[in-house]
């Protein structure tokens, strides 16, 4: 764990950045390295007391009708992304979650991937990752893979924490837990970021490193915007997938 965070340390020193522009300085080391061995503990969940009177969350919205568009790229193939928060709920573990749907497609409008994921936020502002039922698909629409899909209360699976109420710099947690399967890591590393893409301008951005113990030397970086959630997203370092958001709408009714 020491040598993945002096890593991340690096990145931010360097100044890496995806799709926006960053001034404020990363933490001390020494912080982030106390936090990541905290995260590092296998967690325990959230129970459904907690959500009895949610608070939403203004750095990851749940409103329904709201829809992202983005525009991305990897290993050098190009895509587009919809998330839409949806009418139907789905209780996972006694919580009544909102349903995300994630339609990733290829550049010829073949379908790449699916996934139905699943929030809840709880009486403080903070939002729970539930898990999610994810399959990938060949350009003629048949099923290539279900990997990555888990669901909070099975198989040992455990809520994570997708965004705290209010995140603070250096700030480390766990957004997931199936052992094996489902294991990302999140790092909050600056706020008052410049975010520049083709939906928004702003500066008053937030930050965050994630990575996974699943895959080894993969760093990746979002950019999130209160009111919009997560607007930018790009791999620092092991990877090449980038996405940016190009629209977003809501629907009322």
């Amino acid at each position: 764990m020491r040598v993945l965070i002096t890593g991340l340390v690096a990145l931010l020193g360097a100044g890496v950045t995806a799709g926006a522009s960053a001034t404020a300085a990363g933490p001390p080391a020494s912080s982030a390295h106390h936090r990541a061995v905290a995260v590092g503990e296998v967690p325990a969940g959230p129970g459904p007391g907690r959500f009895d009177h949610p608070r939403a969350n203004p750095w990851f919205p749940l409103r329904t009708g709201d829809a992202w568009f983005l525009r991305g790229s990897d290993e050098g193939h190009r895509y587009t992304e919809r998330v839409t928060v949806l009418r139907r709920h789905r209780v996972v573990a006694g919580v009544r979650t909102t349903i995300l749907r994630d339609v990733l497609r290829r550049a010829d409008g073949s379908l790449a991937e699916l996934t139905h994921d699943w929030y809840a936020a709880d009486h403080g502002g903070t939002v729970w990752y539930f898990g999610e039922r994810t399959a990938t698909y060949d350009r003629h629409g048949g099923v290539i893979s279900r990997e990555g899909s888990w669901e909070t209360g099975r198989d040992g699976a455990v809520a994570g924490r997708i965004m705290p109420a209010h995140p603070r710099v250096t700030a480390a947690f766990r957004q997931e837990y199936l052992r094996g399967s489902a294991e990302d890591q999140a790092w909050v590393v600056q706020r008052g970021v410049r975010v520049r893409t083709p939906a928004l301008t702003t500066t008053s951005g937030l930050r965050t490193l994630e990575w996974t113990r699943l895959e080894p030397g993969v760093v990746s970086q979002k950019l999130y915007v209160r009111g919009r959630g997560v607007v930018a997203e790009r791999d620092l370092a092991g990877g090449s997938e980038r996405f940016v958001l190009v629209r977003f709408t809501h629907r009322s009714g």
